[in-house]
């Protein structure tokens, strides 16, 4: 199911995870589902007027089986890369392991072995570089390369994992699903206080904040 969130800005509602598609400089997907979620993507795109090879730039909030599921099999008909942050970029590319000794590198391993490789070029973004309108904020915690983006032309914050929502309030990434809590709650204030505001936030999991979006981070912030 695909529903615009705003002007430009679509939802893709899939297994229990969101991915977007936003109109920007070029057709943008932001994160990919999981593996079962080819139809929905696919589907979504269709919705929202974009063919698959239209897509321009592929955003990676961070590597796990559930944001980086269909990008191998939608590889064929793309002619974008991938953009991601460090450490998941190398995941990503497979040159590089999670580690064991994390529990959540644990659970990375695991979804690993249901998770292909996109035969699609993972280009390093940087902390602070500019993609579109949007601008990469290196978000550490919930994986070592997490990064959010956002746009202050679009007044769009695409939040990824770092925080998720529920009762329309936002919460940062807990601990079981995360490498290291300290850092998410670092990386919450820190993205509070670095980033313009903007008014939807697009959130990994549960409803993404179609207004106040910037407001609702600030709240988190204030309570870590």
């Amino acid at each position: 199911m695909a529903t615009e969130i705003t002007d430009g800005v679509w939802r893709f509602d899939c297994r229990g995870v969101n991915a977007y598609l936003v109109s920007d400089d070029v057709p943008t997907l932001v994160d990919a589902g999981t593996p079962w979620d080819e139809e929905t993507i696919r589907r979504g795109l269709d919705e929202a007027g974009v063919e698959v090879p239209a897509i321009g730039r592929i955003l990676l909030t961070h590597y796990d089986l559930d944001h980086v599921g269909t990008l191998a099999a939608l590889a064929p008909e793309l002619d974008a890369s991938v953009r991601a942050y460090g450490f998941d970029a190398e995941l990503l590319r497979g040159t590089r392991s999670p580690p064991l000794r994390n529990h959540k590198g644990l659970i990375q391993r695991l979804g690993g072995l249901l998770t292909d490789f996109p035969d699609l070029d993972v280009v390093g973004v940087r902390d602070g570089e500019t993609l579109g309108s949007f601008t990469a904020y290196h978000t550490p915690g919930h994986t070592p390369g997490h990064v959010a983006y956002v746009s202050e032309e679009l007044g769009v914050g695409l939040l990824g994992d770092l925080v998720s929502e529920s009762d329309g309030e936002l919460e940062p990434s807990g601990w079981l699903i995360s490498y290291d809590t300290d850092a998410v709650a670092t990386s919450v204030r820190g993205l509070a206080a670095r980033a313009p505001p903007y008014e939807v936030a697009c959130v990994g999991h549960g409803e993404p904040l179609a207004a106040g979006g910037s407001e609702a981070l600030r709240r988190l912030a204030a309570t870590l």
